[in-house]
């Protein structure tokens, strides 16, 4: 008989297989959209990245070689916060593979970019590089620089990603604005927010779902009815009405954002005196939503 420990094996290499290749394809997106979009427009990227942009452009030296020498210490931070050597193997894949991306793909892209203008350039480095992040981060890695510092904000405080990037990436802005003009820095903050917005999307927006908290004294109706109607499931809670001191049911049932409305609808046509909170909630796993990956 084969023991537990053999029959996980496969898939803990099958995922960890995934994973790299995640990990390499949100690289190499991310050196493309770098390349062709924020070089050529003096863009800063942010991060260590964006340092490296800023001493490119006083000495010429090697954008991933700064990379790589940048990352450094922020390595023995994520090594100590954000899960030792299974974060430090993506991690350095992830930092080798984008700073070898970026000076291979420099010597093929002509050094003008396919436009001038600094919006276009913005919104599609934005959009690129936060699909880059995003594909990564599916990978359980990280790429390296102040994302490291925005995952552990994120691991430890609970803080959306597209605020952290915001909030680690502050300083880079300032030396951009310093090193070409404030003008291409203020781009490079809004480049910021959208590539974390984006890069949110990509990693959580197809499982986005919603949660609702119904208080009824119809609770058994309205809970046979989303059943029957949405095929979902519903959990009675026990609630107490706290300036009434009368007890009432409190339904809890997770929807798909297209189902709102139908649930609203439905509790109104069944008890218009209900009342009906709608939440927001990143994922659902379980039966009829994400399947539990192991």
């Amino acid at each position: 008989m084969k023991n537990k420990n053999s029959l996980k094996k496969p898939n803990f290499r099958k995922r960890a297989g995934q994973d790299f290749m995640l990990i390499f394809l949100g690289t190499l997106i991310q050196a493309i959209s770098l390349n062709i979009f924020l070089i050529p427009s003096k863009l800063t990227g942010g991060g260590v990245s964006g340092i490296a942009q800023i001493v490119n452009h006083y000495t010429g030296w090697s954008i991933g070689l700064m990379v790589i020498l940048g990352n450094i210490p922020l390595f023995i931070l994520g090594w100590k916060y954000l899960g030792g050597s299974r974060f430090a193997y993506r991690t350095v894949f992830a930092v080798i593979s984008y700073s070898i991306a970026v000076d291979v793909l420099a010597k093929f892209w002509h050094p003008t970019g396919l436009t001038d203008d600094l919006l276009l350039n913005a919104l599609y480095g934005a959009g690129i590089s936060g699909i880059g992040y995003a594909l990564v981060y599916r990978g359980q890695g990280t790429s390296g620089g102040t994302d490291i510092l925005a995952r552990i904000l994120v691991h430890k405080k609970a803080l959306p990603l597209s605020q952290t990037y915001l909030l680690t990436d502050a300083l880079t802005m300032i030396l951009a604005g310093i090193a070409f003009n404030w003008e291409r820095a203020l781009y490079s903050i809004m480049m910021l927010y959208i590539s974390g917005i984006a890069a949110e999307t990509v990693t959580q927006g197809s499982r986005v779902v919603r949660t609702a908290m119904i208080v009824t004294e119809k609770g058994n109706e309205i809970g046979e009815r989303i059943m029957d109607n949405l095929g979902r499931g519903v959990t009675e809670l026990s609630g107490k009405g706290m300036y009434s001191g009368m007890d009432r049911p409190v339904l809890y049932c997770v929807i798909s954002r297209a189902e709102v409305e139908r649930l609203k609808a439905l509790v109104a046509e069944t008890d218009p005196q209900a009342f009906i909170v709608i939440g927001h909630a990143y994922e659902a796993l379980g039966e009829g939503f994400q399947e539990f990956k192991t």
